[in-house]
Parts: structure tokens; sequence; C-alpha cells
């Protein structure tokens, strides 16, 4: 492992500019978790468990920080560095973030959600966009750049739904209950199985490897000592991007000038982890669980699956207008797309380097 000094670069001036990994993070979370099991919890047992979520987020949060501020200092990945303790360390965490994303649950929840406004074969349409999204990431010059457009895209999507439920369709009841997220911490539904909360908590946020992928983000975006790492172009586009098999690690000498920089840098990112990846989260799961506790709450006999929104986006369309359970199903079915599609880039991500 070569190791070179090299002072730590300035930031950016608009540090806006180079806003994106807490998003992207919230935007690949943004899924089964918010659209699916949380509301379903919300139906069944009200909305005394979302401390758990809120919990599972901050948790995350301090990992992604901290995940963060190695390769701020470094320029190099997060498993790069566990590969300093034992070589295969990487491989390892490259086989389990596949295992995690290997069973395409996100595509075909988007196919179902899609059959409710196109109809069709669920199992067919999820075929396609697994099509769709490999050939995407094939060609796509830099595969961070491609996911972070469409995550843009898609939180935008999921803020404007919320934003327009919580004046549309949230009745006063869940307004009332709202309160019971801080009231009942430690509250444990227990009817609904452990399997199921566990399964929530796990997919409040990123999770898995998405965690470890922020390094990798970062890097991307030229965070700190990210600037220095290799670039490889494309030789489709002619688009730089940062090379996968870098052997070369930074280190920056400790003067005030190195320090001041450091300072901002980190201050940077934790401002842009609070606000892009625990903020957006926290906001979508709590109000997408407001919208389901408040159209189906103490209703009985609701299936444990994507059909269930079918149910909610009826009563939307009943409540509010047609034009809204559309709007409902379409924005469902364009979340779990983007999460299907984040979810192969995490294994490519977390493959090992040296």
């Amino acid at each position: 492992m070569v190791s070179e000094i090299r002072d730590l670069p300035e930031p950016p001036r608009r540090l806006w500019t180079i806003v994106g990994p807490g998003l992207v993070a919230a935007g690949v979370g943004i899924s089964s978790g918010e659209f699916i099991l949380w509301p379903y919890i919300a139906s069944q047992a009200g909305l005394v468990f979302l401390w758990a979520a809120v919990l599972g987020i901050l948790t995350q949060l301090f990992l992604n920080l901290e995940i963060e501020r190695y390769t701020l200092a470094t320029g190099e990945t997060a498993l790069a560095g566990f590969n300093r303790f034992w070589k295969h360390w990487g491989l390892v965490f490259a086989v389990l973030v596949y295992f995690g994303n290997l069973w395409p649950g996100w595509a075909l929840s988007s196919a179902t959600l899609a059959t409710f406004l196109f109809g069709g074969n669920s199992t067919y349409i999820a075929l396609g966009i697994l099509i769709v999204i490999g050939i995407a990431l094939t060609l796509a010059p830099v595969v961070y750049v491609a996911l972070e457009r469409l995550i843009f895209l898609k939180v935008a999507m999921v803020l404007t739904l919320v934003v327009l439920a919580m004046f549309l369709a949230v009745n006063a009841g869940t307004w009332r209950a709202l309160p019971q997220v801080v009231t009942s911490i430690g509250t444990v539904p227990t009817q609904l199985g452990f399997a199921l909360l566990l399964g929530a908590v796990a997919f409040a946020g990123s999770g898995g490897g998405q965690n470890l992928c922020q390094s990798n983000w970062i890097r991307d975006k030229g965070f700190g000592m990210g600037q220095y790492v290799p670039r490889l172009v494309s030789p489709v586009t002619g688009e730089e991007h940062a090379r996968a098999d870098v052997v070369t690690t930074y280190a920056f000498a400790v003067t005030p000038l190195n320090m001041n920089r450091w300072e901002r840098w980190w201050r940077f990112a934790n401002v842009e982890q609070f606000w892009t990846f625990a903020v957006v989260s926290i906001v979508t799961i709590t109000l997408t669980s407001m919208l389901s506790h408040s159209l189906l709450y103490g209703e009985t006999g609701l299936p444990n699956s994507p059909a269930f929104l079918q149910i909610e986006g009826r009563k939307l369309q009943a409540l509010v207008g047609p034009w809204f359970g559309v709007l409902f199903w379409a924005t469902g079915a364009f979340s779990l797309f983007g999460s299907a599609w984040g979810s192969p880039t995490t294994p490519a991500a977390s493959r090992p380097t040296c």
C-alpha cells in the first residue's frame, strides 16, 4: 500500500454544488420501508412504533459520518480500510451485500404498483424493469451520476406527494396521534411479529451496503482527499470518474492550513448528512405512515404486501379525486424502481480495493 502526503484540498466556495451523497442514501432507502412496511405497521398498530424508525435512522447517520470521515482524510473507500486489518474483509462485505440485494423484491413491488395503473402481469413487468436497469447501468458512463439524477427526481416526487397528502388526505385524528412517536418510545407492537418489525427498522433509511457506499459516493463527488483519486475517462462519453482499482492512499500533514480546511469539510459533511439523509428519511417515513394511518387504521384483513397499497390508493381516489390515487401509485412505482436501480450499484461500489 502506497501512502502519499498532500495538502487537503480547499473546499469549494459554493458547497451546495456538491450536495448529493446523503440524499442518494436517503433516496435509495425510500422504498419498501417508506411505501410498504412502515405504512402497513401504521395501519395496524398506529404510530406507536415510529420511534424505532427515528432511532434506526439516527444510528445510521453516525455510521455514515464515520465512514465519510475515513474517506475525507484518505481518499480511499471504507472497504479498503477494512482490508488493512484482514485482506479478505472487502470480499466478505461484497458477498454479504450481493446476497442482500440478490432478490428483486423492489422491482417486483414496483411492477405490482404499475399494474394498479395499467394492468398487466407483474412478473413480466418486473422482468422488463430488471432488463432496463441492467442496460442503463451498463451504458451509463458514471454510475453514481446516473443514480444521483434519478434519486433527485425520486425524492422530489415523494416529497410532493406527501406534502399534498398532508393538506388533502390526512385527518385530524392522525395529527392528534402524532405525539405518540415520542410518548410511546419503547413500545413494541408484538402482534405484528418481530420479523416484520425488525425488517422495518432495517429498511428505515439506507441500511446495509448503502451505508458503506457513502465512502464511494463522496469520493466520486470529490470530497476531501477524494479529489486526488486518479480518474478514468469513459471511451464512450469522454467523462471522467474515479478509478475502482486505486492502490494509493493519501494523507495530509497536520498544519494550521490543513486543519482549517478539515474543519470546513467535516462541518459540511455533518450538515449534508443531517439534512439530506436523516431529515429526509424521517420526514418521508413519518408522513407516509401518517397517510396510511389516516386512511386505513383499524381496517382488518389488509394484506401484508404491496397489494394493500391498491386499497389505500382507491381510498385516496374516493377522498380526494381519481388523479390523486394515480399520483400515489405512480410515485410508489417510480420510488421502488429507483431503489431497484440503486441496489445493483451497492455491490458494484462495494467491490474490495487494495
